[in-house]
């Protein structure tokens, strides 16, 4: 893949005339398409260039590509051990922290994601081409700023070559200097650098002489080397709407099955469909941030034509989900369509998207409009699967909220029959997560395994080879009489094992079954620092203590957990661990009543869009830090880096866990063990949302207040102290 418009030694960029390296940008970018703007801007930086890159040697890239962000570096260099990347603001005079963000983020991919740009150093570097005033330059190593900091027993101080002049968000984070001072982290990427045209050759120098220790980098070697990239779900919808490939955004594991290889073995059961004439409902499993919306999102996407004769639909109950990639990708239209210089509203950008994903209810109530008209769509991929409605609760809901008395059917049984109405064929794609029922009325996987046996028992069946794992199998709800209690293991959900592989049968369902392990997702994505933080979370939550040490030991160098007692501690761990645009917030159980001495309102409305689209100076975003997410807001999506807040409806014990739900003026216990299950649940959804890192907040209560007694949080706090978490 050419991941740039030009590309050329510094030999040959300088050697060429302006216009030759204009024609290559214009050929690459589609010539006549491309906005005056656009070319004035190449020229002015192909001129600002020459002269500060005489007499070096390296590499010049022009609109170098970022798959997962779906954007392009103005401009990336290899100098010497450093890669330079600059972000021209042709015009402008000032440097504002959204374009710092936006270098910075563009640093910050290229290290966490491209192979042979992790071991090197990287520079930032903004340049507004009007501005004539600027600070020289301090490189300086952020771990030992901070070391000297704290040796003197003082917060970190304004060094020489920064401003005091600058501004301050409500926050309290401070806004971009008019500087080029600069501090390294651990990993090498410099923050970003204020620079004129003027002093751009001596801030290029400096850097070098910064990192003069280094190795030189090979440009050869370095263009080579793999883009592995693990996207938010948020980015990963947008670049795929944009018309990037799975392959594109998503890393891959040799040894493991991937994306791609997964929705490899979706499309050719939806063809083999087709082409067979007749139906098949597909069960795709995977851990945690595994990846299964973004498979569900490749397959609607590729078929989201409606005169494909493949057209699919994305559906989901997760209601905060579909408003909020419906939202990104509505907003992202607008700014594309005004960048070419087109004018759309943000009403008409929503339409478009909007049979590109859909809310499973709103899906439901069309079919309920005509009870025999099939989709339009041959293709419907429903998300998280295992909280689809039973029975009890579809037919509550039917008589309460749309006056249709005697709906006998769940809401698993209702879809299939509306895709089932397709006289030729039809495919289901039902996304499957472990331990992710967190609501009444939720009837797990095994519902759907029941709809087919009682009523489309000819269907064809493909299986994940995982599915009848105790983790996914979870769900049949039995009264025995006495009390009610939860089913694991595949047989109470409906299978039978007589042998391996494809030997396996389901009881009832006559058409062809087939188990393939390409259905299961094994690797989480969701922290790209450590894959095992799903499997960490599971074993403290199951209590074992031993597994859960030797699992944080691994991760202690790649994924920091920290533990602490004071929110303010915590807020200000989030703010110094994020650069860029990395997104950081606030979350609790939606039973965390007894937080609200700490500022925290769980029954507050929240509204999920502006939690995770607005920027750093929007009040409603996680930025600021004062509304929170529960687990009904953020399952299924992620934040960078998470603080979880951790109430008394959770607590350890000696003898295992308490649950407990606020109720008036006091806790009471909670007793039925899908209600317990949803609780633990809870806590596995919001201990799982951060790619980066996370700080657990255990409060230490209040002696004078019998709903916050100090006993109800100690106990927890030393539990997760003693797995070996560091205390702030």
């Amino acid at each position: 893949m050419q991941r740039a418009y030009y590309s050329a030694s510094i030999t040959d960029f300088l050697a060429a005339s302006q216009n030759e390296i204009l024609g290559v940008l214009l050929e690459q970018s589609g010539g006549s398409a491309t906005e005056h703007t656009q070319r004035d801007a190449w020229l002015k930086e192909i001129e600002l260039l020459k002269p500060v890159l005489a007499n070096r040697t390296g590499r010049i890239y022009f609109e170098y590509t970022i798959p997962r962000m779906s954007k392009r570096i103005d401009v990336v260099l290899i100098l010497g051990p450093v890669i330079f990347v600059l972000e021209f603001k042709v015009g402008e005079s000032l440097c504002n922290l959204s374009a710092l963000d936006q270098v910075t983020d563009y640093c910050l991919d290229l290290k966490n994601f491209h192979e042979s740009s992790l071991d090197h150093f990287i520079a930032p570097v903004l340049i507004p081409t009007a501005s004539r005033h600027m600070k020289p330059i301090v490189c300086e190593t952020r771990d030992r700023a901070m070391r000297e900091d704290r040796d003197r027993g003082s917060s970190p101080t304004v060094r020489e070559g920064s401003t005091t002049d600058t501004g301050a968000l409500p926050d309290g984070r401070a806004t971009a200097p008019t500087s080029t001072a600069s501090w390294l982290s651990d990993d090498k990427v410099l923050s970003p650098i204020c620079s004129t045209v003027p002093q751009l050759s001596e801030v290029i120098d400096k850097v070098l002489q910064f990192a003069a220790d280094d190795r030189n980098i090979d440009a050869d070697v370095w263009e080579r080397g793999r883009y592995c990239p693990t996207p938010t779900i948020i980015e990963a919808a947008l670049a795929l709407y944009k018309g990037h490939s799975v392959d594109d955004i998503t890393r891959h594991e040799a040894d493991k099955v991937d994306i791609s290889l997964t929705s490899d073995s979706i499309d050719e059961i939806i063809r083999a469909s087709r082409d067979g004439n007749f139906k098949s409902i597909v069960f795709v499993t995977g851990v945690p941030g595994a990846g299964k919306t973004l498979v569900g999102l490749n397959t609607a996407n590729k078929h989201r034509d409606t005169e494909d004769g493949l057209h699919s639909v994305f559906l989901s109950g997760n209601g905060p989900l579909v408003a909020i990639l419906r939202e990104a990708l509505a907003r992202d239209h607008v700014d594309n369509e005004k960048a070419q210089g087109l004018k759309v509203t943000k009403t008409e950008a929503r339409r478009k998207v909007s049979s590109f994903i859909q809310n499973v209810h709103h899906f439901r109530d069309e079919c309920l409009r005509d009870p025999n008209r099939p989709p339009i769509e041959h293709v419907a991929l429903f998300d998280e699967a295992q909280r689809a409605w039973n029975l009890q609760q579809t037919s509550n809901f039917m008589r309460q909220k749309k006056n249709v008395a005697n709906f006998n059917v769940s809401e698993p049984e209702f879809l299939i029959s509306c895709m089932d109405r397709h006289s030729d064929w039809a495919v289901i794609v039902c996304l499957v997560g472990g331990g992710q029922e967190i609501n009444t009325g939720e009837a797990g996987i095994s519902e759907w395994i029941e709809a087919l046996k009682r009523s489309f028992p000819k269907w064809h069946v493909y299986i994940s080879s995982r599915l009848t794992d105790a983790e996914y199998a979870v769900g049949l709800l039995k009264t025995d009489g006495v009390s009610d209690r939860i089913i694991e293991g595949s047989r109470e959900a409906g299978f039978v094992s007589t042998g391996s592989g494809s030997d396996r049968v389901v009881d009832g369902i006559q058409g062809p079954i087939e188990f393939k392990d390409e259905l299961h997702l094994s690797v989480s994505m969701r922290s790209f620092r450590a894959e095992h933080v799903s499997q960490l979370i599971k074993q403290v939550l199951d209590l074992d203590a031993a597994a859960a040490r030797n699992t944080l030991a691994e991760l202690n160098d790649k994924y920091p957990i920290v533990i602490t007692r004071d929110l303010a501690k915590a807020k200000a761990w989030l703010r110094s661990h994020a650069r860029g645009t990395e997104r950081y917030g606030i979350v609790a159980s939606s039973q965390a009543e007894r937080l609200k001495p700490h500022a925290i309102d769980v029954k507050t409305p929240m509204d999920p869009v502006h939690w995770f689209l607005d920027s750093k100076d929007d009040v409603r975003s996680s930025y600021y830090l004062e509304d929170v997410g529960t687990e009904f807001s953020v399952q299924g999506l992620e934040l960078d880096w998470v603080c979880v807040t951790w109430d008394a409806d959770f607590r350890h014990s000696t003898n295992g866990w308490h649950h407990w739900k606020f109720h008036g003026s006091r806790w009471m216990h909670i007793n039925l063990p899908h209600r317990k299950l949803y609780l633990k649940n809870a806590y596995r959804v919001l201990l799982t949302r951060a790619r980066q890192g996370m700080v657990i907040v255990v409060p230490p209560g209040g002696a004078s207040d019998p709903t916050r007694e100090p006993g109800y949080y100690d106990t927890t706090f030393n539990y997760l102290l003693s797995i070996g978490l560091d205390s702030l």
